[in-house]
This record gives structure tokens, C-alpha cells and sequence, in this order.
């Protein structure tokens, strides 16, 4: 189910696109049911969230933007809210960042789901592994593979899953990197859902440490981020944020807000 089919099946009919990317526009509560509604009613959804990191990697690489038209996109992040504010007139409703809400989603399912793991590295998953049993003990968490693997090694990877069929699958690999290998290699043979994570599997183990609460508060975790790891991290931030805004102003002054464009 992609992000048009999972808005008519269930009801939420307001998309916003940003840089050519359609985002769903919903409420923290309202996406964690949607989230619990398509696992319980096995409807194969691919899940990612879109920055302004992701948003500038899809405008320049139209392989990636087309995978993520095939995915329920969730906001993510200050920056696709300014967005949304200039192009559409307002935020979006929540920040669904995925370190925060997938956790907290996996939280909130009292249903018994099987969970997989795939990504970071062997240590840092199996740590992460841990701190979602104690956060959610009614589910069971398995470490299919580190992030790490081989062409060669794939075939195997792909098969444990497919043996497994967990009800989510969380795909720690880096932008494109694990939003494509999901469409690639993951379909309704394989899990239910399939949730491109990034660094959550690194968040969750404590090697990455998060911002203090009020810095997220204030939604200013991009600027630590930056401060802890300036050499991996300058060139996504300092030159990206702005070019981020940069193509959304772009967009506005070519298009316009188009209110209607976002219920197309």
C-alpha cells in the first residue's frame, strides 16, 4: 500500500508535497493508528520519514524520489515544517521523527507483534534490540543482520526474513541506502511493515547520544548533531539547510502555495 492508497482506505485526505515528495499531514495519535490499523489488517505499507537531508538527496536523485512515491511519508523535522508553512500556510501537525515515533509506536501496539532488525552495526543492533524489549515488552525483537553485508551475502538476508515474516521490519542503513533496498528486495512475502529508521538503531544503543529534551523541544537537535560529529555531519546541515530552503522557495514562487495540490 502506498501513500495514496493507505489516504483512501483510511480517511486522511490531506497530503503536502515538498520538493516533489508527498508527505502525509497528521496527528501523532492518527498516525500511530494508522500504523497499528495496517499491521493488524496485514496491508504491506513501506514507511519512511522525509527531512530536509532526505528532501534535498531525493531533488537531486530522481531514482530515489521515484522509490519514495511507493512509500507512506512522514514528516520529520523543523525544517519540512518551515516548509509547509511557506508553501502550504501552515506546519504540519505533529513531528513524527522517527527516533521518537517509531519507538513510541511500537509502545503504544498492544497487539503482540514480531519485530526485525536490520541494519547499524552487529553490537549496536543487538543493544538496540534490548532497549525496545524493556521499552515494549509485548513484542519479540530479532536481529536478522548488521548493515554491513555483501552483494554476495543479500540472498540470505532476504530469505531469513522472508522465513520470519515479522510484522515490522525497521531498516537501519542510511538514506537512500535502506529506502531503496527496501524496494527492492521487500514485499508482502516478506513483512507487513517495513519502516526505514536511519540512525534510530544507533540512538536506541546509546553509542549516538541525543540532544538534551530542551534542545528538542526547541527543535534544535539538528544543531547538536552538528556539534557532535561537525566532520560527518557540516556538509548536510550547513550547506543543506539552506539549500534545502533555497528549492522550497523555488517551489513556492514557481507554483505557488496550490492548497488544492494538496489534496490531489
Amino acid at each position: 500500500m502506498n501513500m495514496h492508497a493507505a489516504r483512501a482506505a483510511f480517511g486522511f485526505d490531506t497530503l503536502k508535497r515538498i520538493l516533489g515528495i508527498s508527505v502525509l499531514s497528521i496527528r501523532w495519535d492518527e498516525a500511530t493508528a494508522l500504523l497499528s490499523r495496517l499491521v493488524a489488517e496485514r496491508r504491506f505499507t513501506k514507511v519512511s520519514f522525509l527531512n530536509a537531508h532526505n528532501a534535498n538527496l531525493a531533488y537531486s536523485d530522481p531514482v530515489f524520489a521515484e522509490a519514495l512515491e511507493d512509500f507512506l511519508v512522514l514528516p520529520d523535522g523543523i525544517g519540512v515544517d518551515i516548509a509547509a508553512k511557506l508553501l502550504y500556510g501552515a506546519p504540519f501537525p505533529d513531528n513524527l521523527n522517527g527516533t521518537d515515533f517509531v519507538p513510541a509506536f511500537l509502545q503504544a501496539s498492544t497487539r503482540p507483534l514480531t519485530v526485525a532488525l536490520l541494519g547499524a552495526t552487529r553490537v549496536n543492533a543487538e543493544a538496540a534490540s534490548v532497549k525496545l524489549s524493556a521499552l515494549a515488552v509485548q513484542h519479540k525483537f530479532v536481529v536478522i543482520h548488521d548493515g554491513y553485508f555483501s552483494s554476495a551475502e543479500e540472498p540470505a538476508i532476504v530469505e531469513r526474513i522472508a522465513r520470519l515474516r515479522p510484522d515490522v521490519l525497521l531498516v537501519a542503513m542510511g538514506v537512500p541506502r535502506q529506502e531503496l533496498w527496501i524496494a527492492r528486495h521487500i514485499d508482502a512475502g516478506h513483512c507487513t511493515l517495513p519502516i526505514a529508521v536511519g540512525a534510530l538503531l544507533d540512538f536506541l544503543s546509546g553509542t549516538v547520544p541525543r540532544a538534551p529534551l530542551w534542545m528538542r523541544r526547541l527543535r534544535l537537535e539538528w544543531l547538536f548533531r552538528l556539534w557532535i560529529e561537525p566532520g560527518r555531519l557540516w556538509r548536510r546541515y550547513v550547506v543543506g539547510n539552506p539549500l534545502f530552503l533555497w528549492r522550497v522557495l523555488k517551489q513556492k514562487l514557481s507554483l505557488g502555495p496550490r492548497p488544492a495540490e494538496a489534496r490531489s
